[in-house]
């Protein structure tokens, strides 16, 4: 028993040296802003080793949750309940956002340079393409294993959606193949430990770079968009997600997030929600919530449950609005807010597509507003942040609060989780000893077509 004990004291050093690394980048970003920027591939080089892992976790997790599941009606119960969910979250979000913008009106008084206007034409530049039929032609892959090369969570979803209901209904037939499926998942997880180990590396990196290009200036000068959009993250989680999950669920929401306290590290310091989204995939099944709830909610709230996004929409869109003196109407800022929410789906987890979303909205329905997306560029990555954060605690919370209305979240295990009498197992980030609802009930299926 004392070995355990001894793997999660050396990941519980790892994530020490997560802040110091952060702390020593933030240093070296101000005392020499040119080494600082010239870092950044560290924090690049991290992310997208995270980013690796994203599709075939995904996979296996949906594969495994739908395949061990015996009726495909339950799956499409947990769906549409999960969407109808995220749709209602989203709408909350911005409602809050739109009150809080307007009565801060925080880009009042700012100044438009020729600088700003090139950063702002580069970011619509890099969106310009994108509107709905777009995005939902993109969901589907140019072949079955094209989604697992080009790194798209739709498209990833949608093959193992596809693969989970084709084994479902291969009855007894696809019991080897989902042990095949379990085994790969192990290895996948067990290579994502191992990654995480140069957390401290990418962190330090990420933050000298974004420290050594932005330096103080930008962050006095608009401090107030940005004081304002974490207050209202805040109040989004504190004031509407933590009474929902203690209503439906009866756990604190603190609880939960000290529970979550390493994945909101790694986010801070990569500014990407996508970097914790396998973590959170084993945490949840490790916390109670059944693996087919878990598999279908998270990588589908990942591309639909946007809170943070939302939220930074709405007020970079008043921020832009006021500050080039235009502002919008009521109508306007709902319908452009809209396309906006639906123009950002599949972008939870990738750093800096609020911005493009941001300016190729703008672009497409008040052209002379683009120009004041350049405001926010330098300090895109801190909101990028709150965004990443809020959008992660958001998915948490669904979890939880779908696995309760579906009944498929054991509260008394979580109990002990919360607690720290079951912690989670650092090494392997997959539960050895303890087996879902739903893998019980697949294992005592197999014999029988046996018999």
């Amino acid at each position: 028993m004392s070995e355990p004990q001894v793997r999660r004291d050396k990941t519980r050093y790892l994530y020490l040296a997560v802040i110091v690394a952060a702390v020593a980048g933030v240093a070296v970003g101000f005392l020499a802003p040119d080494l600082g920027v010239a870092l950044k591939p560290l924090g690049t080089a991290f992310v997208a080793l995270i980013k690796m892992m994203i599709s075939p976790i995904i996979f296996c997790t949906i594969v495994l949750g739908i395949g061990s599941v015996a009726k495909a009606a339950k799956v499409g119960r947990v769906g549409g309940l999960a969407l109808g969910y995220f749709l209602v979250m989203s709408t909350v979000a911005l409602a809050i956002g739109l009150v809080v913008g307007n009565l801060v009106d925080p880009g009042q008084g700012l100044q438009l340079t020729d600088e700003l206007r090139a950063s702002a034409a580069a970011e619509a530049a890099k969106g310009g393409e994108s509107d709905t039929t777009a995005f939902l032609l993109g969901i589907i892959p140019a072949t079955l294993v094209s989604a697992f090369t080009e790194g798209s969570v739709l498209q990833t979803l949608l093959v193992a959606l596809l693969a989970g209901f084709a084994l479902q209904a291969m009855g007894p037939r696809a019991t080897p193949i989902l042990a095949g499926v379990e085994h790969i998942q192990r290895l996948v997880f067990r290579i994502l430990a191992m990654i995480m180990w140069a957390a401290p590396v990418g962190a330090f990196g990420a933050m000298a770079a974004v420290v050594g290009a932005t330096g103080v200036d930008a962050l006095t000068s608009l401090g107030v968009i940005m004081l304002s959009f974490y207050a209202t993250c805040l109040l989004f989680v504190f004031v509407v997600l933590g009474p929902l999950l203690h209503l439906v669920a009866r756990v604190n929401v603190l609880s939960l997030f000290s529970y979550l306290r390493r994945e909101f590290l790694l986010i801070l310091s990569t500014s990407s929600s996508e970097s914790a989204l396998p973590r959170l995939i084993a945490k949840m099944e490790h916390l109670g919530v059944s693996r087919p709830v878990v598999g279908i909610t998270v990588p589908t709230g990942y591309s639909f449950n946007l809170d943070g996004t939302a939220i930074y929409l709405t007020m970079a869109t008043l921020f832009v609005a006021s500050a080039t003196g235009a502002p919008l109407s009521f109508g306007e800022q709902v319908s452009l807010l809209v396309f906006m929410m639906i123009a950002s789906k599949g972008a939870a987890g990738v750093t800096g597509a609020g911005l493009a979303t941001l300016a190729s909205g703008l672009q497409s329905h008040r052209p002379e507003l683009v120009d004041g997306v350049g405001l926010i560029v330098g300090i895109d990555r801190f909101m990028s942040e709150a965004r990443a954060l809020t959008n992660f605690a958001g998915n948490a919370v669904a979890t939880v609060v779908i696995g309760s209305w579906t009944g498929e979240f054991d509260r008394e295990r979580a109990q002990e989780v919360l607690s720290g009498r079951d912690p989670f197992d650092e090494t392997t980030l997959l539960d050895e000893e303890h087996e879902t609802a739903s893998e019980a009930a697949s294992k005592d299926a197999v014999p029988e077509p046996v018999r």
